[in-house]
């Protein structure tokens, strides 16, 4: 007897049956409204937000849908690029052949592509075609400049390699590709000093401000990324991160305008243009978010005591920095709020490769007419080669409806 009718000979009276006796609708209703989730600890009331995003939770009478982010982060990549492939290919951005993967929302460079290697020019053409890539496929590619990007673009080259000058063709050519070429070009349009990445798109696309009069349990859903870190003291912190990308933005059209000034080494420094002010040279300084590394370096207890601020300030529930290397793991500090990222992947360095993954799920529970309960989940995951380790799992139930557009 063929195949197919053998298998219909055994389907055909199962199927009679459900026809004849067939089983009470509100149990397949119960089963389709009770997947099976983990146990969480905290429960939050959340007052219904309005946002807008391309995945959309509630809309036209359907029924509320899970929701996924997956976001990955890779800090200092300077001048390596066989690092810098193996990296995001073993974190899943990139195939085998460098190209976008598909497999992440999200991918988020902290700064400092530059210097101590040779491969400048690679790595920022690379990114340029990575972000391409990744906005064709739905997917987003956040890029910040770090201190040695600033430090080039001022004339700063103590730690340019002049086998780095040579892949240029010459310093005036390298001067010219770091200010009106291509890479200057790019720094303009495509990358910031500091990012804030809502996990859920009812905060509004990355970049949106953190608004401090919403108070609801997703009002904080969101991480910031930076090069080197969020001082308490700083002055231009808020509003978040507005504030700081407009300087940042400023201070770099200052610079293009005026001539490339001769690079330190052998030149003297000359420093930032003399008609930067007093805000700009406040963010270049120690204490801004290129060069501070207070996060990194200062007591356990004395930055446990601060980061609570700067998140309630920013509208954020961690902080994922580059700038200070430990050439052995990501720094991980007050249960994951804080997070260095820059593990030497240069080999300048010889640290470890590494790469951040942050995975957000919302998904909807029981529902009533007028509520819905959620389960959201944050899931953060150091990722070295042949390994990986959880940071921080965190698990919250929330009450009440997203009307995402």
């Amino acid at each position: 007897m063929p195949r197919p009718i053998i298998w219909l000979t055994m389907v055909t009276p199962i199927l009679a049956l459900f026809l004849v006796f067939p089983p009470p609708i509100h149990l397949l209703k119960s089963a389709a409204q009770h997947p099976v989730f983990w146990s969480f600890s905290k429960h939050v009331d959340l007052t219904t937000p309005a946002g807008h995003g391309k995945d959309a939770l509630h809309g036209g009478g359907h029924e509320a849908r899970p929701y996924t982010r997956r976001i990955v982060a890779v800090g200092d990549l300077h001048g390596d690029m066989p690092n810098a492939q193996k990296v995001l290919q073993m974190a899943g951005v990139v195939d085998e052949h460098g190209d976008w993967s598909g497999e992440v929302d999200f991918f988020v460079q902290t700064g400092d592509i530059i210097d101590r290697g040779d491969d400048t020019i690679k790595l920022y053409l690379w990114m340029d075609k990575l972000r391409e890539q990744a906005h064709a496929a739905g997917g987003t590619v956040l890029s910040h400049l770090g201190n040695h990007e600033w430090m080039n673009a001022i004339g700063d080259w103590r730690y340019v390699r002049p086998s780095e000058i040579t892949t240029f063709g010459g310093v005036a050519a390298r001067q010219r590709m770091l200010s009106t070429g291509r890479i200057g070009k790019s720094w303009t349009a495509n990358y910031t000093v500091t990012s804030r990445l809502p996990l859920h798109p009812s905060l509004g696309p990355p970049n949106t401000d953190y608004d401090p009069t919403t108070h609801n349990a997703l009002s904080h859903a969101a991480l910031s990324f930076v090069h080197g870190g969020l001082s308490p003291t700083y002055h231009d912190l808020t509003p978040f991160p507005s504030r700081i990308n407009e300087l940042g933005a400023g201070l770099m059209r200052k610079i293009h305008s005026h001539p490339p000034p001769p690079p330190s080494p052998p030149h003297p420094y000359t420093g930032l243009p003399p008609d930067a002010t007093e805000a700009e040279r406040e963010l270049y300084g120690g204490n801004g978010p290129l060069w501070y590394r207070g996060w990194a370096l200062d007591s356990e207890h004395k930055v446990c005591s601060q980061v609570d601020d700067v998140l309630k300030r920013t509208g954020t529930r961690r902080m994922v920095m580059g700038h200070t290397p430990d050439f052995e793991h990501i720094a991980s500090r007050c249960d994951g709020k804080i997070i260095i990222i820059d593990t030497g992947i240069s080999h300048a360095y010889g640290g470890v490769l590494s790469a951040l993954s942050i995975e957000y799920t919302l998904t909807p529970g029981s529902s009533s007419h007028s509520d819905t309960q959620w389960y959201e989940r944050e899931v953060v995951t150091a990722i070295y080669p042949g390994r990986h380790e959880v940071l921080a799992n965190e698990e919250r139930v929330i009450q009440g409806k997203f009307h995402v557009s």
